[in-house]
């Protein structure tokens, strides 16, 4: 007992051991440098691009306004980022069911940030043994030079991803312009400098420290795991007992399995485990100790695939059935809310009509002896331009439409207030609650038309 507590203890509270994790290639490096290549293209390049005479893609939080490739959203349309936000839950449900942690190891912004921070340090210390050296010298004044310029890239990469960052809230020249003038407003400010502290916190420091204990993805990862799900797993079988033994002797022969114990696939972990020791939740499956062995194994002229993407099935030589239930309930949810949220898109109308009914009277009677309701119209022009609109009621027969102006407009990206009455002969009241449906229409584009329902309310026994 005393042991296991000791265990216990050494574990939480034991000096962390810094990892310099071995370049490698091969596949699944090209493969995650494509990712991180396009991804990061993505973050940087996508501020600056315009269209017309706007940046593409901006989220103007002053003016409530988010501009995505010629379309503009409102506070009304969160309910396009709420089903954005349940897609990719899905999403990462259906590929970790299919593959593992795949976003993990090519997508996630860590890894992302964390293989170009390892790019810069390679390129400034060197090759993993000369970092190793490096860093167990004592201090002078080449190690000083070393390390300023490598923390020096790191900060200045760290900015940049900060100013970019509040580029896509705060148009990106006028920003720059800004910082250059050291005349930005306070949150601008503030975002730049911790966004960027935090890049250059977690790239650079924390590490794998945030895959392992801050994100909790790796913790209830195994709850989407079953026995046919892809994982990089180590092939105990055709690998044990491991050993080394020269170039060209047939591993049977000689009582050893395909496995060497280069500990390559240790080196290259930019977690520092070792897949030999089994699936860990520490894996962020990127691949690399795939690309390490397959590279052993080709100079030993063994067959690839001693690491390798598997099944817990196929490793104990049962059939994978890759397309599940799991699986194709997850692809078929996918497919139908992307379908769902594409089609409510393009079928968006940017109008906004909202119809609040005069509460302090139920109804009232006119001199002439009709029964009205009032009620106040909030008109939301979503559109990029002014427009006129033509408004009419319907729900009730010889229903009249009584405005207080003569027209109606408003600019656009505005909200205009407009009073309405409702008026009707008595007789032609079915109920006392009758409901009626104001119809609003663009003159200029009868395409813009929306329509909304509200509430007549008549006297008791109208009939």
């Amino acid at each position: 007992m005393a042991s296991s507590v000791e265990n216990i203890e050494q574990a939480l509270y034991a000096k962390r051991e810094k990892i310099f994790p071995r370049q490698v290639h091969g596949l699944f490096a090209r493969l995650r440098l494509l990712g991180i290549t396009v991804l990061m293209g993505i973050y940087y390049g996508l501020p600056w691009v315009t269209l017309g005479d706007r940046q593409a893609v901006l989220f103007d939080l002053p003016a409530r306004k988010f501009y995505i490739f010629g379309l503009t959203f409102w506070p009304q349309d969160f309910i396009y980022l709420a089903s954005l936000l349940i897609i990719a839950a899905l999403a990462l449900f259906f590929f970790t069911a299919l593959a593992g942690r795949l976003w993990c190891g090519y997508a996630c912004p860590q890894t992302v940030w964390t293989e170009v921070f390892l790019w810069i340090e390679r390129k400034v210390e060197g090759n993993r043994a000369q970092q190793m050296k490096l860093d167990k010298s004592p201090w002078n004044a080449r190690k000083l030079l070393i390390r300023g310029t490598k923390h020096f890239l790191w900060i200045a990469l760290s900015l940049w991803t900060g100013y970019t960052f509040v580029g896509y809230f705060t148009p990106i020249r006028e920003l720059g312009y800004a910082v250059l003038n050291l005349s930005t407003g306070p949150w601008e400010t503030f975002w730049l400098i911790f966004y960027g502290f935090a890049t250059y916190g977690n790239a650079g420091w924390l590490r794998e420290q945030v895959c392992i204990y801050m994100c909790p993805y790796a913790r209830f990862q195994s709850a989407m795991f079953d026995r046919d799900t892809l994982i990089i797993s180590y092939d105990v079988d055709r690998g044990e007992p491991r050993g080394s033994r020269k170039r060209g002797v047939e591993p049977r022969s000689a009582g050893l399995g395909d496995c060497i114990d280069c500990t390559l696939c240790v080196q290259v972990c930019p977690t520092g485990i070792d897949i030999r020791n089994g699936l860990q939740y520490e894996c962020i499956g990127c691949s690399a100790c795939i690309d390490a062995c397959d590279e052993v194994m080709d100079k030993m002229e063994y067959s690839r695939g001693l690491v390798r993407y598997t099944t817990e099935n196929a490793l104990e030589g049962k059939p994978t059935q890759m397309l599940r239930p799991r699986v194709l309930i997850y692809a078929m949810i996918l497919m139908g809310l992307l379908g769902a949220l594409g089609y409510s898109i393009a079928s968006r109308v940017p109008i906004g009509l909202d119809v609040i009914r005069d509460r302090n009277s139920l109804y009232r009677e006119t001199a002439e002896g009709l029964v009205e309701n009032v009620y106040t119209l909030k008109l939301l022009n979503m559109d990029d331009h002014d427009h006129r609109y033509r408004l009419s009621a319907t729900g009730l027969n010889d229903l009249a439409l009584k405005l207080d102006h003569e027209s109606i407009e408003v600019p656009a990206g505005q909200v205009r207030e407009y009073s309405a009455r409702l008026q009707i002969d008595p007789v032609d009241l079915k109920k006392p609650s009758n409901e009626v449906f104001f119809e609003l229409e663009a003159i200029d584009n009868t395409t813009l038309r929306v329509r909304e329902p509200a509430r007549f309310l008549g006297p008791v026994g109208s009939r």
